[in-house]
């Protein structure tokens, strides 16, 4: 049995906190804010993960070293906004060697670090770890299966967290591939928007999947030109994660996506989503880095003008389809 503790009382660090006492482990969830723990303590399920109750023993807190003291592992469960405040927060309180696992999923805006990055950057002491995959709350804390991945830097790490997530509703591999995964799991959410965006303005499954096919090709050209191995894009937490957050009803940046479709400003799509769309804050950022790594990311370019420069949607989808004439594979294979 191991110490864990869940940063983060969302309806992801919920469904984690379910699955991982039910693997055995002693669980403390924090939150920083008081309300969302009282909410918590009485209720013992999120409001926002109905049915999904925590047991009795499961601690809730906002207190920070009760959180991080003496724990075997940390799990980074907050929204990649508040990555690095939560960071920084918790900095003095985190042991030399300890293992944080982060589980959300972006790129900082401004900086264009991944989450990892940000961690290791304001908790230089910790071992840092990801875990990433197909992996909607709403199915984990219901323990419905499926199948992610944990990167980490040393092996070590990344057979330990899998020992300790490791279940028969939750199969677990591991990679070295950490930037990868992360872009991976980061680039999604801003194809997933694209995608309910579609959806929103009407169109069919053959629009959805080509925007799936050329979207992770977008994503792994830009991941590899960062030093990510290609083999992650074509896996659980490349094509994987992309699939399942464009076609799914739990998915909050294909549902923001429809409303945007639908003809309503970001702001208000994500105010009816009531959740934080992550691919909102990670599409600048993508076109950041498509800029410092001189690649073409088409998709990702219009989801922005759509998000940032009033562009419409149906706008959007005419210039994706009406772009310059180009080849799916290289043409050395033609004789003539």
């Amino acid at each position: 049995m191991a110490k864990i503790s869940i940063l983060g009382g969302g309806s992801w660090g919920i469904a984690l906190a379910v699955l991982l006492h039910n693997n055995g482990h002693e669980i403390t969830v924090w939150s920083a804010l008081p309300a969302e723990v009282e909410m918590l303590e009485i209720n013992r399920e999120h409001k926002m993960l109905p049915g999904v109750k925590l047991a009795e023993d499961i601690r809730c807190t906002s207190d920070d070293g009760e959180a991080v003291t003496g724990k075997d592992l940390l799990v980074m469960a907050v929204a990649s906004s508040y990555t690095r405040v939560t960071a920084k927060r918790i900095s003095a309180l985190v042991a030399e060697g300890q293992r944080i696992v982060n589980v959300a999923k972006g790129i900082e805006d401004g900086t264009l670090m991944t989450l990892s990055e940000i961690i290791e950057q304001e908790i230089p002491q910790a071992d840092v770890a990801v875990l990433s995959g197909p992996s909607h709350a709403e199915e984990v804390g219901r323990g419905l299966p499926t199948t992610i991945v944990v990167g980490a830097k040393s092996k070590k790490t990344a057979e330990y967290i899998q020992n300790l997530f490791m279940s028969e509703v939750f199969r677990v591999y591991i990679s070295p591939d950490v930037l990868g995964m992360e872009l991976g799991g980061s680039l999604k959410n801003v194809v997933a928007l694209a995608a309910g965006i579609a959806d929103g303005l009407g169109y069919g499954d053959n629009t959805k999947a080509a925007l799936i096919t050329r979207g992770i090709t977008e994503i792994a050209r830009l991941g590899t030109a960062m030093g990510g191995k290609f083999e992650t894009f074509c896996g659980l937490t490349g094509i994987g994660d992309l699939i399942v957050t464009c076609a799914s009803v739990h998915s909050r940046n294909r549902r923001a996506g429809v409303l945007i479709g639908q003809g309503k400003t970001m702001q208000e799509a994500m105010d009816e989503v009531q959740m934080v769309v992550e691919g909102v804050y990670s599409a600048r950022a993508a076109m950041a880095l498509a800029r410092k790594y001189d690649v073409q990311l088409p998709i990702i370019e219009q989801v922005n003008a759509v998000l940032f420069e009033g562009k419409s949607a149906s706008q959007a989808v005419k210039d994706l389809m009406l772009r310059d004439r180009k080849i799916e594979i290289p043409d050395d294979m033609w004789e003539n």
